[in-house]
């Protein structure tokens, strides 16, 4: 992408992880009308249930995360919080229609393994035991490989996972020191072999956009992660946002590489990926050719929900537990309480515990369906929304703010094709897609929302 472009299009846009973006939650939404989504919920697609746990606690607070993580506290707190999680777990599936089949479980946080397994482990078993499953379901955890150790890894590998994601950031000790993050407390690749001998799959995540690193040390990395053959591998780009956390303040004092620099960075990684078969998915993941998530790309029909990319077999309805974790229920997202004791003392009263969320209208939820296309498949095509819609063409359009002379800018630009059938972002120009997206966006007229900028 050569300067003039990056100049042009590296504004701050929605990351469109959930549509709309978090920031345009409401605080009139509440406990009443979350059980009211949740009780509708049972009559709406998808009908699979997706689990999401946050788990907030880190032993150490990376200067980088822009996540909702806390300082780690005492274990008695500890096994309150996960106390708390499996009654607001039975309050909420109470609800909920029991021949519907668990689809995903994944754990986020925070740091989910910087507390005790054994709490993981209760968990997914406390879940596991009230619903059945379908075929090869994804229960995943982010792993922080700081803190465990062998008998943590062996542990961790008979508790009902399919998939580890471990978050490495970088192989480079100089970067990780200078983001507060801690290297791999034994080696990786033996942590590697351990989850693969116990039938699971591997992802790695790594950073760019961090101080001291360069695309050749970035390069020198992802070859390292490649060497051992990962499923997936997730490069994410470094969103400096220090009003959502001021902790990334320090990164600035570190000094931070340029938007050409950054963009280096990450062709370094993308080209080595490539080179060793690896297969492009949405913006920065990477999967190898045989991955269902390639597969459902080759169709056109990837997706994603709060978990991540996911195909339309796992995908489901995000029912999600802990502070701060957000469910993605059709047409409301609803999200809980930052504060950990008002969080434990609000389940422990019985009583729910949200803070914000949205309603989505008719014309989000299609906007929504627009934006997800783009973001997971490149491309808009009218007439396959249109027939899982249950809509004409001209109604979607009618949903965006469809502007033809910003659309055609994109194509004179070369970051798009355009006919009246659809919308292609080109293969180079993937790293805008969410400039795309959101030049469709009517909540973006006139809004004051921040944003991180896409490179």
């Amino acid at each position: 992408m050569n300067q003039r472009l990056l100049d042009k299009y590296n504004v701050p846009v929605p990351r469109y992880t959930s549509y709309p973006p978090a920031n345009f939650f409401s605080d009139t939404i509440g406990n009443d009308d979350y059980i009211n989504a949740i009780d509708k919920s049972n009559s709406l697609s998808p009908s699979h249930i997706s689990i999401y746990i946050h788990i907030p606690f880190c032993r150490h607070l990376c200067y980088y995360c822009g996540c909702n993580s806390f300082a780690m506290r005492s274990e008695d707190k500890i096994s309150a919080y996960i106390e708390a999680v499996k009654k607001e777990i039975t309050m909420v599936i109470s609800r909920l229609d029991s021949s519907r089949k668990i689809s995903q479980i994944h754990y986020g946080g925070g740091s989910p393994t910087s507390i005790p397994v054994k709490y993981i482990r209760e968990l997914n078993e406390f879940l596991l035991f009230r619903f059945e499953t379908i075929e090869n379901p994804e229960i995943a955890i982010e792993c922080h490989p700081g803190y465990l150790s062998i008998n943590d890894w062996q542990e961790l590998s008979h508790s009902g996972f399919t998939r580890f994601s471990l978050g490495i950031q970088d192989f480079d000790e100089k970067v990780l020191k200078s983001v507060n993050r801690r290297p791999s407390l034994i080696g990786v690749d033996e942590i590697v072999s351990l989850l693969r001998d116990a039938g699971a799959g591997v992802n790695m995540d790594f950073i760019y956009g961090l101080p001291h690193q360069t695309p050749d040390s970035f390069a020198e990395t992802i070859s390292k992660g490649v060497n051992m053959s990962p499923d997936r591998v997730v490069t994410f780009s470094y969103a400096h946002v220090p009003w959502v956390n001021k902790l990334m303040l320090q990164l600035e004092k570190e000094g931070l590489p340029d938007n050409m620099k950054k963009a280096a960075i990450f062709e370094s990684a993308k080209n080595i990926l490539s080179d060793n078969g690896y297969k492009t998915i949405g913006i920065d993941h990477f999967v190898k050719e045989n991955d269902e998530l390639y597969v459902a790309l080759q169709e056109r029909i990837l997706h994603r929900n709060f978990q991540g990319y996911c195909t339309r077999r796992t995908t489901g309805q995000v029912y999600a537990f802990g502070v701060t974790a957000i469910s993605q229920l059709t047409g409301a997202y609803v999200q809980n309480t930052k504060d950990i004791d008002k969080y434990i003392n609000d389940i422990n009263s019985g009583t729910l515990s949200v803070a914000k969320g949205y309603i989505l209208n008719s014309d989000e939820q299609i906007t929504g369906e627009v934006i997800a296309a783009l973001m997971c498949n490149g491309k808009a095509d009218w007439n396959y929304l249109s027939s899982i819609l249950n809509i004409g063409t001209e109604e979607i359009k009618a949903a965006l703010n469809y502007d033809i002379n910003k659309l055609n800018e994109f194509v004179n630009d070369g970051l798009i094709n355009l006919d009246e059938n659809k919308i292609e972002v080109l293969p180079q120009a993937a790293g805008f897609v969410r400039n795309v997206a959101a030049s469709l966006d009517k909540l973006l007229i006139n809004s004051d929302k921040s944003f991180s900028k896409p490179v």
